[in-house]
């Protein structure tokens, strides 16, 4: 998991192509307040459909690998997966849905798309289930950046801020439920089946929902052409954000972000090492991600507070304080043997109470700060999705079989998760030289063209009168 983000997946740190939020003017014929409950409603419950169901195979693994014999190797594959299709089709979905219309690709994506997942309830060996998981993998990762862009269709500039917040917290609500919920069936050896085709079938209902509640677009969202400074994702401006020595040590430090590992072999962990049922393990996680939700809070409130106290480099020793207490949280909560409930629960709780903090309050805010506005949408599709998606991606693969050659996740989960992370934190030494140097050049490009800006404006003004 992302810190891609979580994600959302835990992470909601994707960010996707031109599915990102144009800028759009308000309209009149903007959607009656109930019509936009209802809507926003449907989208909050889509994410959560889709967020649930590109994570069934790593909740249901453990009877899946009994069921066809399979061993950690499998795991990573499963893992690697959405990331994959992340980087190569949320930009894809994103451009379609510019082109054919959000709404309805988004029934499609959530809606029809669910019928890949109740098929693969029937796969009748491990080949079948992985080609049939791919293809509705392809589906479940464009719900983010399609609805990205919807909602700046339905909500004026003032009105988005809330808008976003109400279907993230529908969306992790929801999801919070629906996890343990769908875990019951784990009591059944061939229970992994029968979630796959109730989480096909609420994906179907949720398109449903999507067809009935949300209504036509009411805006038309600014293009490129219209307006410069509307991000959207392109590939030529990935050469100008290497002109940013901060988007260098971004990168280098990326493959030391292994919590989306961590997440991805947890239930198997939980199952293995604490003794866990499917069930159980599947409301330990429904823990972890109620304490992401308020991570995602806390993180935005300290980034802040430390800024203002130290300026940039704030963030940077927020940062470092954040990895360490984050290799000590996952220490604490896979390498020390019990099998207490109240220690596991707590233990992962807190665990997921810390983990959203260096991302929310530190890594995206800095990127924000020194890459101009219009590379924006590049920078952040660029970093969260392709280079760190890729990275996940194929450090899952190599650690499933690792983990299969050591024959223990403790061990595996303290040198590819807590050793990272610590070394990570000694790298961050290095944004104390430049990203200081790179957040006052961005400032004094924004200086310059709001004073230019402004002395057009006064020109044009003069020339009218």
């Amino acid at each position: 998991m992302s810190h891609l983000n979580d994600t959302t997946e835990h992470a909601g740190y994707a960010y996707y192509g031109s599915g990102l939020p144009n800028l759009a003017p308000p309209s009149s014929e903007a959607p009656k307040p109930p019509k936009r409950a209802r809507a926003v409603a449907a989208l909050g419950f889509s994410q959560a459909v889709d967020n649930s169901e590109s994570g069934l195979t790593k909740t249901f693994f453990p009877l899946i690998a009994a069921a066809f014999g399979l061993g950690y190797t499998q795991l990573g594959i499963f893992s690697a997966i959405p990331m994959f299709a992340r980087m190569i089709f949320g930009p894809t979905w994103a451009i379609a849905a510019d082109r054919f219309g959000r709404k309805r690709v988004l029934v499609l994506v959530t809606g029809v798309w669910g019928l890949w997942t109740v098929a693969c309830g029937f796969a009748p060996n491990y080949t079948v289930l992985v080609v049939l998981f791919a293809i509705s993998a392809v589906g479940t990762v464009a719900s983010e950046p399609v609805l990205n862009g919807m909602l700046p269709d339905l909500f004026k500039q003032s009105e988005r801020g809330k808008a976003y917040g109400m279907v993230r917290g529908i969306g992790g609500g929801v999801g919070i439920i629906i996890g343990p919920a769908i875990g019951l069936f784990g009591n059944d050896p061939e229970g992994w089946r029968y979630a796959l085709w109730t989480m096909g079938a609420i994906s179907i209902v949720s398109g449903v929902l999507i067809l009935l509640w949300v209504p036509r677009p009411a805006v038309t969202s600014v293009s490129v052409t219209d307006d410069p400074e509307s991000g959207t994702f392109r590939f030529r401006d990935v050469g100008q954000l290497f002109r940013i020595p901060t988007i260098w040590m971004i990168v280098i430090m990326l493959p030391f972000i292994t919590s989306l590992i961590l997440l991805s072999f947890y239930t198997q962990f939980l199952v293995d090492v604490r003794g866990m049922k499917v069930p159980e393990a599947a409301v330990v996680m429904a823990v972890f991600s109620l304490g992401s939700m308020f991570s995602a809070f806390l993180g935005g409130f300290l980034g802040d507070l430390v800024t203002a106290r130290f300026g940039h480099k704030g963030r940077i020793m927020l940062m470092q304080v954040y990895l360490v207490c984050f290799a000590a949280t996952i220490y604490v909560a896979t390498q020390i043997d019990s099998t207490n409930r109240v220690f596991i629960y707590v233990a992962t709780f807190v665990m997921g109470l810390v983990f959203s903090i260096g991302f929310s309050g530190c890594v995206l805010p800095i990127v924000s700060t020194v890459v101009p506005k219009k590379l924006g949408a590049s920078a952040f599709a660029f970093l969260f999705s392709f280079v760190q998606g890729g990275i996940t991606a194929i450090l899952s693969i190599n650690i499933g079989v690792i983990a299969d050659v050591f024959g223990d996740l403790q061990v595996t989960f303290l040198w590819f998760c807590v050793v990272p992370y610590l070394i990570n934190a000694v790298i961050w030494c290095g944004f104390y030289v430049v990203y200081p140097r790179d957040a006052a050049r961005q400032a004094d490009r924004e200086r310059v063209e709001a004073e230019a800006l402004a002395i057009a404006q006064e020109g044009e003004g003069n020339t009218g009168n």
